[in-house]
């Protein structure tokens, strides 16, 4: 991974920031993108703030990246909103769907169609997409989300089929609860709603596992790191769970 150049999305919290100091670590040249400059500034790396749910900001991510650090070898896509705003389908307000489908979906198309031709050209390339248990398995109230990482997951085998003969792999990796701030959030949600205490949400949440635990975003971004690396050249196309062998 030595002097590979890296584009990691998410990246100034949680599983991306993980993922972008790992990959730094490899050898990687990491820019991460979040629209956060404050929480960027924190990571270490180079960064640029970005709306990555516009055209506008995903060029501008990848104009940024190629003129400071060179052509992009490594694309994470690891941004995202959540689902704790969502009601159930019949009561959905249709802004929600589309603001989750502009970040969720129609950026990491974005960065896709940005980058990956000239991994293509090249000869070389990585791409990694994180979804989620939601993107196999739809959640209540949670239409936009669901839909979205579904979504994902076929951006992700849709890319590897049009670059795989060129020597560029694209696959997802699929989380289960991992306690950063976007389900933090989900958690004070769902809290409220039950009448609960956060504490007992995430004691739940925690019980779908055999370890009794929930992730660490650390265990999500070691997954990452390996599908961008050269030993990781014969896994293409796939969905990855990440999500401690419990059954979601």
């Amino acid at each position: 991974m030595n002097g590979r150049v890296a584009l990691v999305t998410g990246g100034g919290r949680g599983i991306g920031r993980e993922a972008a100091l790992l990959l730094a670590a490899a050898g990687a040249r990491v820019m991460v993108v979040a629209r956060s400059a404050a929480e960027l500034m924190t990571v270490g790396l180079e960064y640029v703030a970005a709306d990555l749910g516009t055209t506008e900001g995903c060029a501008l991510a990848v104009a940024e990246t190629e003129r400071r650090l060179g052509p992009i070898d490594l694309l994470v896509v690891n941004h995202g909103i959540g689902s704790a705003h969502e009601r159930v389908v019949w009561e959905q307000d249709p802004a929600v769907w589309r603001e989750t489908m502009r970040v969720n979906l129609d950026g990491p198309f974005e960065l896709a169609r940005l980058t990956v031709g000239g991994m293509c050209q090249r000869g070389f390339g990585r791409c990694v997409f994180t979804s989620s248990t939601a993107g196999q398995k739809a959640e209540r109230s949670g239409s936009a989300y669901t839909a979205s990482k579904h979504g994902v997951i076929g951006l992700a085998r849709a890319v590897a089929q049009d670059a795989g003969p060129f020597g560029v792999t694209s696959n997802a990796v699929l989380p289960g609860w991992v306690r950063t701030d976007m389900a933090e959030r989900s958690a004070a949600t769902e809290a409220e709603r039950r009448g609960i205490t956060v504490d007992q949400v995430w004691r739940e949440r925690a019980a779908i596992y055999p370890r009794n635990r929930v992730l660490e975003p650390r265990e999500v971004a070691q997954v990452i790191e390996f599908l961008c690396s050269d030993a990781a050249g014969g896994v293409n196309g796939e969905a990855i769970t990440v999500a401690l062998g419990g059954i979601w």
